[in-house]
This record gives structure tokens, C-alpha cells and sequence, in this order.
């Protein structure tokens, strides 16, 4: 069972992103309050989740959390400002969303920019650990998953409804074969081997 808490006696929201390694696409992030003490048996890291759990899950902790906010950051924005930057902002967004302050934060990873002056923890793996991270983990996974299928209805080639902009050998295969669409991140090797690549 995950822990329900990592700092007792104060409202805490728990934070992580989803496509900071993908070559196409926004970075999404999270942000989730949980009743205090609450427990699900069923939440877990979401890359530990098959796609069905997930969204079921997504169901149960977007009715039971006691706030939630999902940000994302483009990929015009990740060139601007780097995957870093982007994934600090995309949390920042979230956590603009949530209708309760939280007093403190804990967010998955080793890095974070502050927020508002909310005290903070980074905790790496903390997607496996808490309930909260794990919660926010499954809306970023879910959210951005959800948006990379409509991408996919834009541009099927890429095979975004599978791979959802991570880069996969058939992926990488198709950026060659048809060049990177407007929703690839011109800052990343779209390319295995760099080939020449037409970015007109």
C-alpha cells in the first residue's frame, strides 16, 4: 500500500508529469489533494498500470481527490524553454488549477522550481510510493494520452495511437520517411542517426 502522506498535519498535493521523453507532443503534469488517510490497494506508479487501469483509475481519483489540476506545455514551448523548464511549468500549471492551497508539496523526480513559496519535497520514484503522486501520475498519463490520439487523427503516420510520441523504431522510421509534423519538438534528436531531415 502506498503511503497516504510524507508530511503529517498539513494539506499536500502530490505532483509528476507524463512525456517528458517523447519526441512529439506537450509534456503534461498533475497535481492531486487526497482526503486525508485515504487508501486505494489499486494505485500504483502509472507506468505499472495496464491502459484500461489507468483509466479507470483516473475515474476514481478525479471523483475522490479533494482537488486536482492537469497543466500541459506544449512542444513550441519545450523548444523555447527546454524539457526541464517545460516540465517544472506544465506542474506549475496544475497546481494553478487546484481549488484548495495545499501547504506543502511533494512531487515526483529529484528537481523542482518552487511554487508560490509552498514548501516542497522531491522524491525519486515517488510515483511508487505515495498515494498522491501516484494519483497525479495516472491523470498526466491519461490526459496526455488521451490528447496524443486526437493528434493521431491529424497525423495517423506516425503511429501516435501505440507509441503516443515516444521514440519508437517506427516511429523515428516515419519522421524519415515523411519529415516531422508541426507537433514534433525541434529541439530533440527526432533521428536515431540524425539523416538530414526537412523542417520547411
Amino acid at each position: 500500500m502506498l503511503k497516504s502522506f510524507h508530511r503529517a498535519g498539513c494539506t499536500e498535493a502530490g505532483c509528476d508529469e507524463a512525456g517528458r521523453g517523447c519526441i512529439a507532443g506537450p509534456v503534461y503534469a498533475a497535481a492531486v489533494i487526497l482526503p486525508p488517510g485515504y487508501e486505494n490497494s489499486k494505485l500504483d506508479d502509472s507506468k505499472r498500470l495496464s491502459a484500461k487501469s489507468r483509466q479507470a483509475l483516473r475515474l476514481v481519483v478525479e471523483q475522490d481527490a479533494l482537488a486536482f489540476g492537469v497543466g500541459m506545455v506544449d512542444e513550441k514551448e519545450i523548444d523555447e524553454i527546454n524539457i526541464l523548464n517545460a516540465s517544472f511549468l506544465a506542474m506549475h500549471r496544475a497546481l494553478s488549477q487546484l481549488k484548495i492551497k495545499p501547504g506543502h508539496l511533494i512531487i515526483d523526480g529529484n528537481r523542482f522550481k518552487a511554487y508560490q513559496n509552498i514548501e516542497h519535497s522531491c522524491i525519486v520514484k515517488g510515483d511508487g510510493k505515495y498515494a498522491s503522486i501516484a494519483a497525479a501520475s495516472i491523470l498526466a498519463k491519461t490526459h496526455r494520452d488521451e490528447f496524443m490520439l486526437r493528434l493521431h487523427q491529424e497525423y495517423p503516420v506516425y503511429g501516435w495511437e501505440s507509441n503516443k510520441g515516444y521514440p519508437t523504431r517506427s516511429h523515428r522510421k516515419a519522421v524519415l520517411e515523411h519529415g516531422p509534423s508541426p507537433y514534433h519538438r525541434r529541439s530533440f534528436r527526432l533521428l536515431d542517426d540524425q539523416m538530414e531531415l526537412d523542417f520547411s
